[in-house]
């Protein structure tokens, strides 16, 4: 059950007879946010009127906020809430309180009720207006604008610019190789054999077995464990590990060692499943990991048989089976794992176009941001500035079809005048996309996103989303104080000019 609560408030209480101040950082953010957006999304969650009352959206959402902000983990989010009296007011509270606010437990809850989509919606409420202002305000200021003391006739001609890129943000996997993909897989099987083994059989599924022996229908096995030979197989693979280099020959005669071990432990689960074993002692998050174990073994054993490296859908991590290689080419991190996200930077505002685990072509959305460029202010963009990938011919064609400037070198023979043009024009081009790059290291050196520590696969999407969520907020927060003080500088040259004489 979910009741929507006032998230206005007057002041906040504190012991001591202390109130706090307007220029808090956090009763500052509190004025700005658009609580009410926010619960109207946030509500959408609880259908029903029954059960428990859940928490409020400005809770869930502050305290997201507040972890993203400081790069903060689950419990000490919940501690420095319950701490501090400045962060209970940006949450919502009517006054200090001294008790827990929630269970850290639910911070799980409040990413998956708050989806990407969800923060899609929010970050237009909060910033399509502030990044509008700033795309007509530097086209009043552009030397190549002609009159600026008549309105355009034309509110619908392009205007603006719109920066595309695509970075991807690592998570907190081990670094994947096939050898130790396949021990993890080795100690996870063991593990699913010793908890089958040491479970209390109920009398139904033993009967059940012992009729199925009679009928035929399967063999009598003995009800003996199984044999994994785990200590054979942790010494083989520390005899690997230990060693520094390894031929192409000892890599292949490990992993088929693994997998062989593998192999020999999913067929006893098998076994120990239709003696009349319980699959559901293991939880659900292990019945997960064993189709996952499944499916790596599958693969290994198809790439060690075809003598390759590649194979579709590859698998990194057990504990997390969505994430893929992203193959990035930089120094440093050839390839990294996490999800891959495209991005448009407009007016000092990033919004999230894609966001993905997969190794998708960011120039295929050039069309589709364009297109959601135009909903959201009313015309086309002027530029469109991106890396290499984007000139695509499909992509040329739509963008001179719509008055578009795609930054890229011109098809066809040129003048030297004109190729020196180019040049200077796609400097300049390139020289705007540093701060894109900037706003990348802002959201994973500042606000903890250089490696995603969410597991799940929504949540993750919800932790990245937040990261630039809380970087466009706190350029409002600037863009707040820098207004303030300039009302103050026009205040007070107007009351120079009438005091002097």
């Amino acid at each position: 059950m979910y009741r929507y609560r006032q998230s206005e408030q007057l002041k906040l209480e504190i012991p001591f007879g202390v109130t706090l101040e307007t220029q808090n950082r956090w009763v500052k953010l509190a004025s700005i946010m658009p609580w009410d957006k926010i619960d109207e999304l946030y509500s959408a969650n609880f259908k029903g009127t029954r059960g428990q009352e859940a928490k409020s959206s400005r809770l869930a959402f502050g305290a997201l906020y507040i972890q993203r902000k400081l790069s903060l983990t689950d419990d000490e989010t919940v501690m420095q809430i319950w701490e501090n009296p400045s962060m209970q007011f940006f949450c919502g509270f009517d006054m200090y309180s001294i008790e827990k606010p929630f269970d850290s437990s639910l911070m799980v809850h409040f990413r998956k009720r708050l989806t990407e989509e969800t923060m899609k919606e929010i970050s237009e409420a909060a910033f399509v207006a502030e990044a509008k202002k700033a795309i007509l305000n530097a086209e009043k200021n552009d030397k190549s604008y002609e009159d600026k003391s008549v309105e355009d006739d034309n509110e619908n001609k392009p205007k603006g610019t719109l920066y595309l890129d695509a970075t991807c943000f690592p998570s907190d996997i081990h670094f994947p190789t096939d050898i130790g993909l396949l021990n993890h897989a080795r100690e996870l099987t063991e593990e699913i054999i010793d908890t089958l083994c040491n479970s209390n059989e109920n009398m139904g599924a033993s009967m059940a077995w012992g009729a199925a022996v009679a009928r035929g229908e399967i063999v009598k096995e003995t009800r003996q464990k199984p044999r994994t030979y785990r200590e054979v197989a942790r010494k083989s693979y520390m005899m690997y590990v230990k060693k520094r280099k390894h031929t192409s020959e000892e890599i292949r005669f490990y992993i088929r060692q693994q997998l062989q071990y593998v192999c020999r432990n999913l067929g006893s689960i098998e076994i120990l499943v239709n003696q009349g074993k319980d699959i559901s002692v293991l939880g659900e998050e292990l019945v997960k990991k064993l189709e996952t174990i499944k499916e790596v073994y599958r693969q290994q054993k198809h790439m060690y048989d075809n003598k390759t490296h590649k194979i579709e859908n590859r698998i990194v991590s057990i504990s997390q089976p969505h994430i893929r290689p992203i193959v990035r080419g930089k120094a440093g991190a050839p390839v990294e794992f996490g999800a891959k996200v495209a991005t448009a930077h407009i007016g000092g505002f990033t919004f999230v176009i894609h966001t993905g685990y997969d190794n998708f072509s960011e120039a295929k959305y050039l069309k589709e941001t364009a297109e959601e460029y135009k909903r959201l202010f009313g015309f086309y963009p002027k530029v469109i500035i991106g890396d290499q990938a984007y000139p695509t011919r499909e992509n040329r064609n739509y963008c001179k079809s719509k008055g578009i400037r795609l930054s890229c070198r011109k098809m066809g023979r040129m003048s030297e005048a004109e190729k020196e043009a180019e040049r200077k024009q796609l400097y300049e081009d390139n020289c705007g996309r540093n701060a894109v790059e900037g706003d990348y290291g802002t959201v994973k050196r500042k606000y903890g996103l250089g490696l995603v520590m969410t597991k799940l696969y929504e949540t993750t999407l919800t932790a990245i989303s937040f990261g630039f969520f809380v970087k466009n907020m706190e350029r409002i927060l600037r863009l707040f104080v820098l207004r303030f003080f300039m009302t103050i500088g026009i205040t007070w040259n107007s009351r120079a000019e009438i005091v002097s004489p």
